[in-house]
């Protein structure tokens, strides 16, 4: 543009269609700052990757520059930092939890990095609120200075003088308004539409000589050119958000710019726009997918606290149960802990929710080992007592009566349940050495039994020879049964010699294993068949020993019936609720048939022990 002065005046008015077109674009208006962006516009991806020091240390340098810092920015860092801070309070919690403290009891130590960032997000504010009122003060001044330019403009309208010094007039007053940017955002359209008014009056009064309009036209061109080539350039911007507010003021260097000849207008506008729509797309794009992102996140953890809350609470009856389930809870909070943000008006309430069905496992977990403390201290009194009992009859050389009266003692011991691990293995040694002292001493006094024991051995040697004799070529199911019969007797025979009974059962063992694997018989039955083998071994070596074993499958078998539970309950979440994870549901399944087959194999080993027990076959009556 120019304030040339010409005397000339064209027969029609300039037409600023151009402006026009410029003000009805659908951009943010100019008084859009970057604290008034939205939430989504926040970093989050880089704020996810700080430390509470890192925060700390980035809001400080804030602090020091207030102004020129986005809100979304400083939104991002409170809410990363209390992220962080709450996970460290929840896990101090849980530790206090499972160290036996109560949940109402707790109370979280002083963290002085939180007192840190209290008083620097203070200053922010602080700071802020400042900012923000000489930001509405400078707009209210703006608001005055652009009046004054349109009263003028009006002026010029309404008592028109010597035309080129109307014009320099004109120049200067809207180089003043291009220069004055915020005004209050509810006066922007009314201010424009009056302002615009005005130029166009001046332009249709004053009607210019064609060469100063060419003149005008091409300063105007070249200044749009530069403004379409820029937007151009932001189609590349690696920073979607940036470019996109850098549009907004190419766009008021757009509006502010003057007309160019009729003939170019439709052209450098459709060149400005179409640059414009990409910037916008991109810009609408990256939102919507910032939006699917935390969408996603927000089904994630719903998921993760529908699993916690469908917890059945009356199926976790042993430690077992509890230390699995609890291992699956710690699972799903690491799980949470690497998932981003969810949709803002949801990301505090879904946290809520997640924090209190984690709360309510834990205290019902605290809960729990409470009673269950209750009743082990109750239980070890119970066995103290019978430790006394078997202690005052370990002496007796009464030996049919006295072996009953323990075996009713063993027996009752097993019907007590656990008691702390820190007494388990004293107290158990102690009952159980009493038992052992008083049928080591029977055994000494029933020597006689030393004929039967060399005449099992020859029983046994016999039954090896035959199944040596096994033709390992011939007829497999007829060598299967063959196996099968001398594997029966071998179990109905008993004990052989202490100091034969290693080579003897090394022999058998190996030359049953052999036949298995010629006759591929399974290896259940193969387990089950070494187990009955060893169970005599197991008897001769310290008949009470029996009954340890007994108990040591029957927590074994609880064991497994918890963590069958366990997989089955999940298992069923996973069929009626996802879609996904065909994988996880094949690889559950694998485990669950697994742990059928193991537990009946614990059952039959537990069914071999009873038959074992039965009077008449007791260890106790040996």
């Amino acid at each position: 543009m120019t304030d040339t002065h010409d005397t000339n005046l064209p027969e029609k008015p300039v037409e600023l269609e151009e402006e026009k077109k410029a003000a009805e674009v659908s951009v943010p208006t100019e008084t859009e700052t970057p604290a008034e962006q939205t939430e989504s516009e926040q970093p989050v991806e880089a704020v996810q990757k700080l430390t509470k020091e890192e925060i700390l240390a980035r809001l400080k340098e804030i602090a020091a520059d207030v102004e020129s810092v986005a809100k979304s920015e400083i939104d991002g860092l409170k809410q990363a930092f209390y992220k962080l801070h709450n996970a460290e309070q929840e896990a101090a919690k849980r530790q206090f939890v499972e160290n036996g403290g109560s949940a109402e009891d707790f109370v979280p130590q002083t963290d002085g990095v939180e007192e840190e960032f209290k008083r620097v997000m203070s200053v922010i504010r602080e700071k802020r609120s400042v900012a923000n009122a000489e930001l509405e003060k400078q707009k209210e001044m703006n608001l005055q200075i652009k009046l004054s330019i349109i009263e003028e403009l009006k002026e010029l309208v309404e008592s028109p003088e010597d035309a080129n010094k109307s014009y320099a007039e004109f120049k200067k007053l809207q180089q003043q308004w291009n220069e004055v940017k915020l005004v209050p955002q509810a006066k922007v359209n009314e201010l424009w539409k009056n302002y615009q008014l005005y130029v166009e009056k001046f332009y249709d009064l004053l009607k210019l000589n064609n060469e100063f309009r060419e003149y005008d036209f091409k300063k105007n061109l070249e200044i749009k050119t530069h403004l379409c080539e820029a937007a151009e350039r932001l189609a590349d911007e690696a920073d979607v958000v940036s470019a996109f507010h850098q549009l907004q003021k190419l766009h008021q260097e757009f509006r502010d710019t003057g007309p160019v000849a009729k003939d170019l207008r439709d052209a450098i506008w459709a060149r400005f726009k179409a640059a414009s729509t990409v910037v916008n797309r991109r810009h609408q794009q990256h939102f919507e997918a910032l939006k699917e992102t935390e969408q996603h996140n927000l089904d994630q953890k719903t998921v993760i606290c529908e699993i916690i809350e469908s917890i059945d609470y009356s199926e976790l009856t042993n430690f077992a149960a509890w230390d699995n389930k609890t291992k699956e809870v710690i699972a799903l909070q690491n799980k949470w802990k690497t998932i981003g943000f969810a949709p803002q008006k949801m990301n505090v309430k879904i946290f809520e929710r997640f924090r209190k069905a984690c709360d309510e496992f834990f205290q019902k977990k605290g809960e729990f080992f409470k009673a269950l403390k209750e009743a082990m201290n109750a239980n070890l009194e119970k066995k103290r007592a019978l430790c006394e009992k078997a202690e005052a009859l370990k002496d007796s050389t009464d030996w049919k009566a006295t072996a009953d009266e323990l075996a009713k003692l063993q027996k009752e011991w097993k019907t007590i349940g656990p008691v702390a691990k820190k007494y388990s293995d004293s107290v158990w040694k102690r009952f159980i050495s009493a038992c052992d002292y008083f049928f080591e001493q029977k055994n000494k006094a029933t020597s006689s039994q030393r004929s039967q024991e060399l005449e099992n051995l020859e029983k046994k040697r016999a039954i090896i020879e035959k199944l040596n004799a096994i033709d390992e070529q011939g007829d497999a199911d007829e060598a299967v049964q063959q196996v099968r019969e001398l594997m029966k007797e071998w179990n109905s025979i008993g004990h052989v010699p202490f100091k034969d009974k290693d080579k003897i059962y090394k022999q058998y063992h190996s030359r049953i294993d052999k036949l298995f694997e010629c006759f591929n018989i399974s290896a259940s039955n193969r387990k089950l068949s070494n187990f009955r083998s060893s169970l005599g071994n197991i008897q001769e070596g310290s008949p009470q020993a029996v009954y340890r074993e007994r108990e040591k499958l029957m927590r074994t078998y609880e064991s497994l019936k918890a963590e069958l539970q366990t997989y089955e309950n999940n298992l069923g979440f996973l069929t009626t609720s996802s879609k996904k994870g065909n994988s996880l549901l094949t690889e559950l399944n694998r485990k669950v048939e697994k742990l059928k087959a193991d537990i009946e194999l614990v059952k039959e080993k537990i069914r071999v022990i009873d038959e074992n027990l039965k009077p008449g076959n007791t260890v106790a009556a040996e």
